[in-house]
């Protein structure tokens, strides 16, 4: 990595889920679904399904600042989730599916905060916006079937986004 990238990291729930999102903007370099939060070291995917091992499913997003900023990446994630729900998001529920914004400097945490504050006072979401604001720790990738899981696996990926009830939520939320 040169130093013309940076590092996003939020957790949105299903890991699946997330990556697509990102992953079709000018300027991101990768997208990695992976593990971050938790105790275990170098969890697996039946570790932290189990939701002891404190990990949320989390994508980590690379990208090149001078093309895509923090700001309008920050923007597409609210989008991506219920930052309402401290339970998980959608049909996955349990700690490992919970929502979080790790951030890798001061100017990071800065602009989430802010950005978390803004959503809240925008009258959007009739709940407080649960989503914390952490700093970022080891992420660990997943195993290699989940990554571009949405590319690999497509019908898959539509069955379960379709049942999840996230598309019909970001529909009404963003209409």
């Amino acid at each position: 990595m040169t130093n013309k990238h940076s590092k996003a990291t939020f957790a949105g729930g299903c890991f699946w889920c997330m990556v697509k999102p990102f992953d079709q903007w000018d300027g991101v370099h990768s997208v990695i679904s992976g593990y971050t939060g938790g105790h275990v070291e170098k969890p697996s995917y039946e570790d932290v399904k189990t939701g002891t091992t404190g990990h949320y499913e989390a994508v980590e997003i690379t990208y090149d600042p001078n093309i895509i900023d923090y700001q309008t990446i920050l923007d597409l994630y609210w989008r991506q989730i219920d930052p309402t729900d401290d339970g998980g998001q959608f049909h996955d529920r349990g700690d490992q599916y919970r929502t979080a914004i790790f951030y890798h400097d001061e100017k990071q945490k800065e602009q989430a905060e802010d950005s978390k504050q803004e959503l809240g006072n925008s009258g959007k979401f009739s709940k407080p916006i649960v989503t914390e604001i952490l700093p970022a720790t080891t992420f660990y990738p997943a195993e290699d079937y989940h990554q571009d899981f949405y590319k690999k696996n497509e019908e898959e990926y539509q069955e379960d986004r379709a049942k999840s009830g996230r598309d019909e939520f970001i529909e009404e939320t963003w209409k």
